[in-house]
């Protein structure tokens, strides 16, 4: 029986959605734009990468043919001479919004057109009503923050007055989030998880997608880091996935990074949360290894958007981009006859974009295997097609929505 990986990368958006111009981001493309900006020698850092963007063996698979798909031009240094080995195209999202949770869902099959619950851009930016029962029922002495910031400003600007207040750091950004971030030493990690449940609870009736803890370490001497044990608490998803289909069906998934928390931890079965994009790999490889006939290992990579599509880090992409090409070969050798390996992404964050917020683009679908034909998949209508697919190559019923090209 066939077997399926299912990776995803996050942020790997490949030029800008039909309706990108509603969100703001009409011209974004994460692709294509690092590998102009490689090209034009603005990719180069001393000690981590120089020249133009090398990614020999996505291009093999028609990464660069998915990107012509959706802009209508090959990103530099993505071009190929001979046929792409394996399926590739590119996907259009249904969803409403660019977070995290949508992108994924629709890729299980389930597009959410109603949209999330956004806070305003303002000071404050939560209604009153929240943060009074948020310090209420977590004990706090009050909250830092309440604003639209990026996480890594606002935990240097605002780490010492939390380690001396006892406030934890809370704030918003473009997506559907209220993000909790507290010293892991100072604060406390299980108390930082414990608030943000109660936090979860509180944003319900606002249609907030996650409530995400954000623990970090440091002093003000020294400066602050973000550790590894960031916490997602997201709403379940409004219909039946492909992990639902597979959990009926007595199928092994294995769960691996922040898949668990996206799906709510509904039939995610075994879940590994290794910290960084390599470890991440190497779990989803040793599992895949292994895994019984039928299953699914699914796979995000959240390094992409977390450390360098936020930070508008166009050289740290790009070195992050090529040590996932190199994998290639080694994703390869864990494939035997029957199996299906798909890569895609789930949004955009172009990092030489304005702001530090997602994009709304499209998304790369490269599928490969050793008994999958090379050829052109064209444009999907909707990262469902994707669940439907898969839940074809796994002999599953059809999913709810999606279309498969099998």
């Amino acid at each position: 029986m066939a077997r399926a990986l299912l990776i995803v990368l996050d942020s790997v958006g490949i030029g800008g959605a039909p309706d990108a111009e509603a969100y703001g981001d009409a011209g974004a493309d994460t692709l294509g734009h690092i590998a102009q900006a490689c090209a034009e020698g603005r990719g180069d850092r001393p000690g981590l990468r120089a020249g133009p963007l090398s990614l020999p063996n996505l291009a093999g698979l028609g990464l660069g043919l998915a990107a012509q798909g959706a802009t209508g031009l090959v990103p530099p240094g993505l071009a190929i001479r001979q046929p792409p080995d394996g399926a590739y195209g590119h996907a259009v999202e249904q969803a409403a919004g660019k977070d995290t949770p949508s992108g994924h869902w629709e890729i299980a099959g389930v597009p959410v057109r109603t949209p999330w619950g956004y806070f305003p851009v303002t000071v404050p930016t939560f209604p009153v009503a929240l943060t009074e029962a948020l310090v209420a029922q977590a004990g706090l002495p009050g909250i830092l923050g309440d604003c639209h910031a990026a996480g890594t400003a606002i935990i240097e600007r605002l780490g010492d007055e939390h380690i001396r207040t006892g406030r934890p750091i809370c704030y918003t950004s473009a997506d559907s989030v209220f993000q909790i971030a507290a010293h892991e030493d100072h604060f406390g990690l299980d108390r930082l998880y414990a608030t943000c449940r109660i936090a979860r609870g509180l944003c319900d009736p606002y249609r907030v997608g996650r409530v995400i803890a954000r623990p970090f370490v440091g002093d003000a001497g020294h400066g602050f880091r973000r550790t590894a044990n960031r916490k997602d608490y997201a709403v379940e998803p409004p219909g039946r996935t492909l992990l639902d289909v597979l959990a009926e069906a007595g199928r092994a998934v294995v769960s691996v990074g922040k898949i668990g928390d996206i799906f709510a931890h509904r039939a995610t079965g075994r879940e590994i949360k290794p910290a960084g994009n390599a470890a991440c790999l190497d779990a989803a490889l040793d599992a895949f290894a292994t895994l019984s006939d039928g299953g699914l290992v699914f796979l995000n990579l959240v390094d992409f958007d977390t450390e360098y599509g936020h930070r508008r880090d166009v050289p740290g992409y790009a070195a992050e981009l090529e040590a996932f090409d190199a994998r290639l070969p080694g994703i390869r050798a864990v494939l035997r006859a029957g199996d299906l390996c798909l890569i895609t992404a789930d949004h955009g964050n172009d990092p030489t974009w304005t702001g530090t917020e997602h994009t709304r683009e499209q998304v790369p679908v490269l599928a490969f295997g050793p008994d999958l034909a090379s050829r052109s998949i064209g444009r999907r209508e909707s990262f469902a097609d994707i669940g439907a697919t898969l839940a074809r190559h796994l002999g599953l019923a059809p999913l709810e929505a999606g279309t498969s090209w099998l």
